[in-house]
């Protein structure tokens, strides 16, 4: 929306804070209608987020947006118009592969040396922790603490939450 002069009058202003007010209502009152029950926000919160709509409704945005600089029907400074040339860079860092080997080399001797049954014991807390509703930073530290990697950690959240899998809904 375009005017000669925003600020010239509070109206412009409340005008566009009335237009926002309204959007979100129609998006609280759409989340709302997808809930029963005595909390039909919550129950909709939790069904949008089983049915993949939040993740829809982000990525139908996204796309939106991104047509909209392309085709500059949005302006942004910076991003599709008035953009600074800047030199790129000409090197990718490239990491050398003796530098690879020599950390799996020392992961090899970290998992020599340290305490087996410490790490496993930590480990099996950990997952006690997170298969009930403790708080798992304590766990975790002690896992890092008897020098369990971060994949092994990681492998027992997987184990008890399961991995993220996105819901394709179109």
């Amino acid at each position: 929306m375009n005017t000669i002069d925003p600020l010239a009058g509070s109206y412009f202003v409340e005008r566009l804070t009335d237009e926002i007010e309204e959007q979100a209502m129609k998006h609280i009152e759409r989340i709302r209608s997808m809930g029963e029950g005595k909390y039909p926000m919550l129950t909709g919160v939790i069904k949008g987020i089983e049915t993949g709509f939040f993740q829809k409704e982000i990525s139908d945005a996204a796309y939106t947006y991104q047509r909209e600089l392309e085709s500059d029907a949005r302006i942004v400074i910076g991003v599709n118009k008035l953009k600074m040339e800047e030199e790129r860079l000409k090197k990718t860092l490239r990491v050398d592969e003796a530098v690879q080997h020599a950390q799996i080399e020392r992961l090899k001797k970290l998992r020599v040396e340290r305490d087996r049954r410490k790490v496993q014991d930590a480990l099996e807390k950990l997952r006690k922790a997170a298969e009930g509703n403790q708080n798992l930073m304590y766990p975790m530290m002690k896992c890092a603490g008897v020098y369990a990697t971060i994949g092994e950690i990681c492998d027992v959240m997987r184990q008890v939450f399961g991995e993220y899998q996105e819901k394709t809904i179109f």
